[in-house]
């Protein structure tokens, strides 16, 4: 077994560019991996026969969605300086996937996809003028709390009450701008187009969509955080750059 009590864990963030909207979850995966190898820092890997890189990811973007804000861990072997390491991969990863700030982290943090519990979100939906009808839409499907849908040929289903945390909808150029705040769990987390698709389907909506056609939607993931059992939300990075 490998000693691993000089490792350091070095948590990096990263945009998710518009153009790279439709790029899966594994092809990012994938291009994050081959950076992180071409980029000369340090880091390990564990004890496996393929010698995977010790690497954690955020919650994974739905596919259509860009991100201003999506992180990774990596546990290295030198704790190089942050912004050393930042510099590092960003000359090794595409522009589209490019990391923009990073700092240490303490190993004793739960893994990041379960302790980024918090999201907000802002989608632009065309096909839709009502900004009062869909907002009251959302307020009856929070109202009746369970959400249930498919996903492939699964069903699921996610408890609104607790998932949506608030909600704003505006008119804009293109139509609706809906700003959603979200709260994920071990039960899942809340995706803005399953959540709209509902609302779309509703009776205050079913009208309007059947005239003007189904809406299409731009989603854009603005902010993670960690929710702390005292409602405050901790901000992924520290401010300081480094972690015990």
């Amino acid at each position: 077994m490998a000693d691993t009590s000089n490792q350091s864990r070095l948590r990096v963030r990263y945009r998710k560019d518009g153009r790279l909207a439709y790029l899966g979850h594994l092809e990012v995966l994938g291009t994050i991996n081959r950076s992180i190898r071409r980029s000369g820092v340090p880091f390990a890997v564990g004890n496996g026969f393929a010698r995977r890189i010790r690497l954690q990811f955020s919650q994974a973007l739905p596919v259509g969605a860009s991100s201003l804000g999506e992180y990774y861990d990596l546990m290295v072997t030198e704790r190089l300086e942050p912004a050393r390491a930042l510099r590092m991969l960003r000359d090794a990863t595409p522009r589209g996937l490019a990391p923009d700030a990073a700092a240490y982290v303490s190993r004793r943090l739960p893994a990041l996809e379960a302790w980024v519990n918090r999201a907000d979100w802002d989608v632009t939906v065309r096909g839709l003028r009502s900004a009062d009808a869909l907002a009251a839409a959302l307020a009856d499907l929070r109202e009746i709390g369970e959400l249930h849908y498919m996903r492939g040929e699964k069903p699921k289903s996610i408890d609104l009450g607790r998932a949506l945390v608030s909600w704003d909808v505006a008119p804009c150029e293109e139509g609706l701008r809906v700003l959603l705040a979200t709260r994920s769990s071990n039960d899942g987390a809340l995706r803005p187009q399953v959540l709209l698709d509902a609302a779309f389907a509703t009776e205050r909506l079913a009208a309007d969509v059947a005239e003007a056609g189904r809406p299409t939607l731009s989603v854009c993931r603005v902010g993670q955080w960690h929710e702390g059992e005292d409602g405050n939300l901790v901000e992924p990075l520290p401010t300081d750059g480094e972690g015990a």
